[in-house]
């Protein structure tokens, strides 16, 4: 049976735990920057949903008509 160094496997450790902590601290940070970042225009007229004729047509077909 071969012998691991405890340090060695106690250090591995201790790093890949404190890369988590960084990465995850990372990605909670990211939408906050990336929503600064987005372009601001004065347009506020969005397309939304629609319900157009080929939607009805599906919504009555589902429902068995």
């Amino acid at each position: 049976m071969k012998t691991e160094k405890p340090l060695a496997r106690r250090q591995f450790l201790k790093t890949l735990a404190t890369g988590t902590a960084a990465a995850g601290a990372a990605m909670a940070a990211a939408p906050a920057v990336m929503a600064a970042d987005a372009p601001t225009t004065g347009n506020s007229k969005t397309t939304g949903y629609r319900e157009s004729e080929h939607v009805r047509r599906y919504y009555a077909a589902a429902r068995g008509q």
